[in-house]
Order: structure tokens, then C-alpha cells, then sequence
């Protein structure tokens, strides 16, 4: 365990704002993780527990305790099985899942952050959730004082969304496991732009290797894959999801798709857009990015005031506009 002074939230963050960490612990085991998310509890220290620091907008006055950044990595794997520390690198892992054979995960490829991340959030894209491969997360649970396993059924996943999510600051993520499926195809491509790009069927198989050269391409032409030197990437990805209504209030002229219970899924892209916050729309140093609305990028001295402003006046304007609202995908973290 390492702990270390005058660190600044931006400098763990791809939106790069937020303020000085007063106590910054990094751990590398799942062990030290726990070691140290109780001495911060039992010390009374306010606690943020950081991954890769792709899915926050950290607070600008900065973090009054302590910030745990999660630096545990390792996969161990039986056939399709897989165990993955919660700090291993997100992307490494699927470049390693398609390396080996084994589908699941690679219309993933690119998404930056961590492992132990992903099941909070349900990270998806493409066609594919996490929830669709895991099998188990295990946690340390802050209410209880002790470690659990939750079965995918304890996770509630939703888009976006999970129990881990629903109940912040109860788990801690310290392993995730997964099924994959060992062999050369991919899983059936469920979505249509990816499904052109590779020359397939909606439903169709194609190369493991193959699919996740065409994800990466299509998020790089987006500004989606983190590069320090590309202003575009500079986000939380898409800052919005896409919104899930009544069929009756499907919104003329949006793409929409079909979701559960007779429902609709609005294209939150479209709806930024002709709310008059196109690609490159910019206010003060933050605004949307010039390659995807749904991409809200800062510059440098930008403050999350700043970019949460921009971001509740598109809402509001979709509102306005369209009779729909818009839900932040990112967590804006408050001390």
C-alpha cells in the first residue's frame, strides 16, 4: 500500500477536473483494498474508491479524506472461466479474451477504465452488456464489514445500471467473474452499424479479431478511445444513455429501438443534437465533442461546475424540446 499527498483528482481522470486529494492510498491486491476501505471506515475518513477514473466527474473543492485508487490486476482462468482483479485494465482484458478465443466481451474492445468498474455501471456497447458474460462479483461489503459473493441476480443489472450502482458506497468491487465462450467466432452481432462495418447480418458470427478491430475503429472515428493526445477523448464517453419511454412518446423523426414492456429506447445522440447542441457545440472550456454529441470533453482549467452546467442545460433544452429527459451516465462524485 502506498500513500501519497498533493494529488489532484484531475490527474486520475479522463475528464481531468477536480480538486486536491487530502490522503491518496493506491493498493495493487484485493487484500490491501480491503485493508484499507476499513482503516478509512473505522478511521471516520470520507472514502472514494477510483478505478480508472473514465466514468466520474470529480468534485472541483477536491476529496476531504481519502481516495483508495484500485491498482489490483490478474486473471486467472479454468477453460471459459474467468477471475479478474477489479483494478486489471478493462480493455487489456478483452484483448486478452480475443487473443485466447474465448467471445463474450469483444464489442467492448476500447471502453477505458477498469474491470472492477464495469459491473457497476453494466458497461455496454455494441450489442453487448457485462451482465450478459458475468458470473459473480465479488465484493467487500461497508454495511456488513465483510466480503460477499453476489450471483447476477444480487447485482440487479439494468441498463446502465446495477445495484452496485443503486446503493453508492455500500460494495466495493474486488473480482469480477465471467463465462466466456471458447472458440474463433464472436458472439451474434447485435447491433447494425457494427454489423456493416464487418459485412454481416444482424445475428451473424464473424472473427473474434475481426470484430474487435472494427469496434475500435468505429470508437476511434468517435473520439472514444482514450489518447492523451486526441482533445476528443477527453470525456466520459457518452455522458448521456439513451432514454427509455412509452411507445406513445416516442419522439417523431428519433431513431428509436424496441425495449421491454412495449416500450421505446430514444437515441440520446439525436436528441442532443436537435436540441441545438451538435458535434463541437462549446461554452467557456467544456462542450461536446467535434466527432459525437453524446461525448462531453473539457480543456484545460475547465472546473466540473463548468461541465455539469453545460450538461443540465442540454437536459433541459431536451425537455423543453422533446418532452423526454436525458440521464447522466457518468457519477458526479460530491464529498
Amino acid at each position: 500500500m502506498q500513500v501519497r499527498h498533493g494529488v489532484r483528482l484531475a490527474e486520475l481522470t479522463t475528464l481531468a477536473v477536480g480538486g486536491p486529494i487530502e490522503r491518496l492510498v493506491v493498493v495493487e491486491s484485493a487484500d490491501d483494498l480491503v485493508a484499507a476501505v476499513r482503516d478509512a471506515d473505522e478511521a471516520g475518513r470520507p472514502l472514494l474508491v477510483l478505478g480508472g477514473g473514465s466514468n466520474v466527474v470529480a468534485p472541483d473543492e477536491g476529496w476531504p479524506g481519502d481516495v483508495v485508487l484500485v491498482r489490483s490486476r490478474g486473471v486467472e482462468r479454468d477453460g471459459g472461466r474467468l477471475a479478474v482483479q477489479a483494478g486489471h485494465d478493462w480493455d487489456d482484458l478483452v484483448a486478452y479474451t480475443v487473443e485466447q478465443r474465448l467471445a463474450g466481451v469483444e464489442a467492448l474492445s476500447g471502453i477505458p477504465g477498469s474491470t472492477g468498474a464495469t459491473p457497476i455501471q453494466n458497461v455496454g456497447a455494441y450489442g453487448q452488456e457485462v451482465a450478459q458474460t458475468i458470473t459473480a462479483v465479488r465484493v467487500y461489503d461497508r454495511a456488513e464489514k465483510t466480503e460477499r459473493v453476489l450471483a447476477p441476480a444480487e447485482c440487479g443489472f439494468a441498463y446502465r445500471d446495477s445495484r452496485l450502482k443503486r446503493e453508492p458506497g455500500r460494495f466495493v468491487v474486488l473480482e469480477v467473474r465471467f463465462e466466456m465462450h471458447p472458440g474463433d467466432l464472436s458472439r451474434p452481432v447485435g447491433y447494425a452499424e457494427l454489423a456493416r462495418t464487418l459485412g454481416v447480418e444482424i445475428g451473424e458470427r464473424a472473427p473474434l479479431a475481426e470484430v474487435r478491430e472494427a469496434v475500435l475503429g468505429l470508437r476511434r472515428g468517435k473520439g472514444m478511445v482514450w489518447d492523451p493526445a486526441d482533445p476528443d477523448s477527453r470525456s466520459a464517453g457518452s455522458f448521456f444513455t439513451n432514454p427509455i419511454v412509452p411507445a406513445e412518446r416516442a419522439v417523431e423523426g428519433c431513431p428509436s429501438w424496441p425495449a421491454e414492456d412495449g416500450q421505446v429506447k430514444l437515441s440520446a445522440a439525436w436528441l442532443v443534437q436537435h436540441a441545438g447542441f451538435g458535434r463541437g457545440t462549446r461554452e467557456g472550456k467544456v462542450g461536446t465533442s467535434s466527432r459525437h454529441s453524446l461525448a462531453l470533453t473539457t480543456e484545460d482549467g475547465a472546473t466540473a461546475a463548468e461541465l455539469l452546467a453545460f450538461a443540465d442545460r442540454i437536459v433541459a433544452t431536451v425537455r423543453e424540446r422533446f418532452g423526454v429527459h436525458l440521464d447522466r451516465e457518468p457519477t458526479a462524485v460530491r464529498p
